[in-house]
């Protein structure tokens, strides 16, 4: 199966300064990072009126491709490349704020900053400053950043934007499919304003296998046209891209043999089965009891009569690997286990209540207080999900439990859309209906997709129906 995979070269000088301002980097990580997190290239430019910027530049980088592979699986390239920016610009700022520079930033710890984001099949683009991102076509290359430059005369310039500057930070953002055989460039100004698109072209084709020659070469040009500052180049080319709708979860489906409907005293994969506590035409739900710890669990199989559906036994799957990710009270969680499964199955936590639906028919004319600390338990379990951008898409009083603590938990994390996942694969837009109509938005009706407040509006519903005995009415 096709997979991600591109080529980069690098290479940077100090040309004829005494200090290199310049800094740059990539990371390119194996599996499973590669599909969550993608292929990250940067460059970062220090000003040349500060005796610091080469520590902003470095640390910019730097902190930039350790952190941003430490965000949440879970969030899009986006949130999590600017969360990590402005952790850094803010410590950039403050590094100037108390230092001798602080009511000059022409001396602080200031620097541009360029990104590429290679992930599935797209292409993410982050900048600030004057450093420039380009992308070569058969006979131009195009400039894909805008310079943050004001320019008072001819001779007279400065960067109006630039991470340190201030204690906040305004980030470009771009995004836009792959294509195989295309070729970025990333620059810092000692190095643009003495290329043009032919050189770069002899370049990569004196040095079509090896990209680090076609930088340096292209460095070499820039210093030979009369370029007075550091010079640093990267080169990225697109090898091969990944499937549409590529995930690993029919990977992992191709080791797991599908399991039969299970009895009572049934001996299964290391769990022994106790009684059915529901089944339905999507799945089927067992209490048992995990022979290695003694623990309870429910554990889910799926239909019989789905399990011809690549797209369902996916979401199947999709159900543990959401539960993996979210630690919070009102939310279920997953059994842990280390030991190997043979069967496609996802244990989960077991527990001893009852659901939403069943708590409503038995209290018909629940109080405000006891229906507000209910919603409110399920209001902290949609915030987790919604923090990782993750909607739960599927909220209804069934998929709400109560323990005999009366502790509340939303559970059925089949219909989940997260975020981090479909970005890249082709499915960005393609936010089914997957609900259940009565408690479903009114935009995933209009093939618009949903969002946080989606979920709310489903809490919304939940909640007039417990208050009132009725579903809402629809005004036409």
């Amino acid at each position: 199966m096709s997979v991600l995979r591109v080529s980069v070269g690098q290479h940077s000088q100090a040309g004829r300064k005494r200090i290199n301002q310049d800094f740059h980097g990539a990371t390119l990580p194996d599996e499973p990072r590669l599909g969550t997190k993608g292929i990250a290239v940067a460059l970062s430019d220090g000003i040349g009126s500060s005796a610091v910027s080469q520590v902003a530049s470095a640390a910019a980088v730097r902190t930039f491709l350790d952190d941003y592979y430490c965000t949440a699986e879970t969030w899009t390239v986006r949130r999590a490349a600017q969360c990590v920016l402005a952790a850094i610009n803010s410590w950039l700022h403050a590094q100037t704020q108390r230092s001798d520079a602080r009511f000059d930033r022409d001396r602080g710890y200031v620097c541009t900053f360029s990104a590429l984001i290679f992930k599935g099949r797209e292409v993410h683009l982050l900048h600030i400053g004057d450093s420039r991102i380009y992308r070569l076509h058969p006979h131009a290359w195009e400039q894909l950043t805008e310079d943050h430059r004001l320019r008072i005369s001819s001779v007279e310039s400065y960067l109006g934007r630039a991470l340190g500057v201030g204690p906040s930070v305004e980030i470009d953002y771009r995004c836009w499919h792959a294509e195989v055989g295309e070729v970025y460039l990333l620059a810092s100004d000692g190095a643009y304003e003495y290329l043009d698109g032919a050189t770069v072209r002899q370049a990569l084709e004196a040095h079509s296998e090896d990209l680090d020659a076609a930088s340096a070469m292209l460095v070499s040009a820039a210093l030979a046209r009369g370029s007075q500052d550091n010079v640093t180049v990267q080169l990225v080319r697109v090898d091969d891209l990944p499937a549409v709708d590529a995930n690993d979860f029919h990977i992992q489906r191709q080791h797991l043999t599908l399991p039969p409907l299970l009895e009572p005293r049934t001996h299964f994969d290391g769990y022994l089965i106790v009684r059915e506590l529901y089944a339905s035409s999507r799945s089927h739900v067992y209490l048992a009891v995990d022979q290695h710890s003694g623990r309870h669990v429910a554990l889910k199989t799926p239909s019989i009569d789905l399990r011809d559906d690549p797209d369902y036994l996916d979401r199947f799957l999709l159900e543990e690997w959401v539960a993996r990710r979210i630690d919070n009270a009102h939310v279920l969680k997953p059994h842990a286990v280390d030991r190997p499964r043979q069967y496609l199955h996802v244990a989960m936590e077991y527990v001893d209540g009852h659901t939403l639906r069943q708590w409503m028919i038995d209290h018909t004319s629940p109080d405000l207080d006891t229906v507000r600390q209910i919603i409110e338990q399920v209001a902290k379990g949609l915030q987790a999900f919604h923090r990782r951008e993750m909607l739960h898409q599927d909220l209804r009083p069934e998929n709400v439990m109560i323990d005999r603590t009366g502790t509340v938990k939303i559970i059925d994390f089949a219909a989940v859309h997260v975020a981090g996942l479909v970005e890249g694969t082709g499915t960005r837009d393609a936010q089914a209906l997957v609900g259940s109509l009565q408690y479903t938005a009114p935009e995933y009706f209009l093939g618009l997709g949903g969002c946080a407040a989606s979920d709310l509006f489903s809490l919304a519903v939940i909640t007039y129906q417990m208050l009132t005995g009725q579903l809402p009415m629809v005004c036409r």
